[in-house]
């Protein structure tokens, strides 16, 4: 027992809590950048099997992390007892979460219009969840040393992985790609939906609010906190998609701006 307590107690341990833009914070955004830099300039052209090992590693290192998470979770250290009660708000199923489920769609097919969905989903609506979050961490960072390193280095890669497979693939970014993304998110928030009203059915009384769009709990991201209490629920949900499809969009065309402005400098240089 002494040497679960101690296990336990390390996987517990203790920082002051983050602030944002402090030296925890901005570590991690020099890492992200440094990862961004060198996956897009050694991997660009790289081979599509590259591409799915690449894939595979960010994927397992999300998984390691969240398992980690979720156990961490799951339990209380008293001055002489362990508690076990997993906090089901912390299920691994939020817009940030989805990374998990769709990146083995990428690793475990080879390159189709089905895997483009993927590819675009990750590089617009899965990046928002990870530059949200670090452009505005005030909500993530706690006081637990662990917990900390798995936010940043799990929506770091969902920014570093995004921007990759938008260099990655650049040579398909027209103006019908992004389309391909909408599909996927539409049924994740489908599935979100489901399980929101399906765990209020088991009797826990417990917070479960996947996507924050549960009918059951309010909404606790900036802005929509505001224009969940205001309106009825069945608007909610559409103003939620619409905002969200509206700002992957919004990154899908500074993408592609920047894609074409690229494009347009090697054809001068070229002449």
């Amino acid at each position: 027992m002494e040497f679960l307590r101690s296990f336990l107690s390390l996987l517990s341990a203790k920082m002051e809590e983050p602030k944002s833009y402090g030296w925890f914070h901005l570590m991690f955004v020099a890492i992200m950048i440094g990862l961004t830099v060198f996956l897009c300039l050694k991997f660009k052209n790289s081979s599509d099997k590259a591409l799915r090992i690449i894939a595979f590693i960010c994927w397992g290192v999300m998984v390691t992390l969240e398992i980690y998470k979720q156990f961490e979770y799951s339990y209380s250290l008293g001055e002489t007892s362990i508690t076990w009660d997993y906090q089901w708000y912390a299920f691994p199923y939020q817009l940030c979460s989805t990374p998990l489920y769709v990146l083995p769609f990428i690793f475990l097919m080879k390159d189709s219009k089905v895997r483009d969905a993927f590819l675009a989903y990750m590089s617009t609506f899965s990046m928002f969840g990870g530059l949200a979050t670090f452009i505005y961490p005030e909500q993530v960072f706690i006081s637990t040393i662990g917990i900390n390193i798995q936010t940043m280095v799990h929506h770091g890669l969902q920014i570093v992985l995004g921007i990759f497979f938008i260099v990655w693939a650049r040579k398909k970014i027209n103006r019908w790609y992004f389309i391909k993304a909408v599909p996927v998110f539409a049924v994740l928030v489908t599935i979100a939906i489901l399980a929101n009203n399906a765990f209020m059915s088991l009797g826990i009384d417990e917070t479960f609010n996947m996507f924050y769009i549960s009918p059951h709990f309010d909404c606790t991201l900036p802005i929509l906190s505001m224009i969940y209490p205001k309106v009825n629920y069945l608007i909610f949900v559409a103003l939620y998609i619409l905002g969200f499809t509206l700002i992957a969009f919004i990154i899908f065309l500074i993408a592609r701006g920047i894609i074409g402005l690229t494009r347009r400098k090697k054809k001068k240089s070229a002449c």
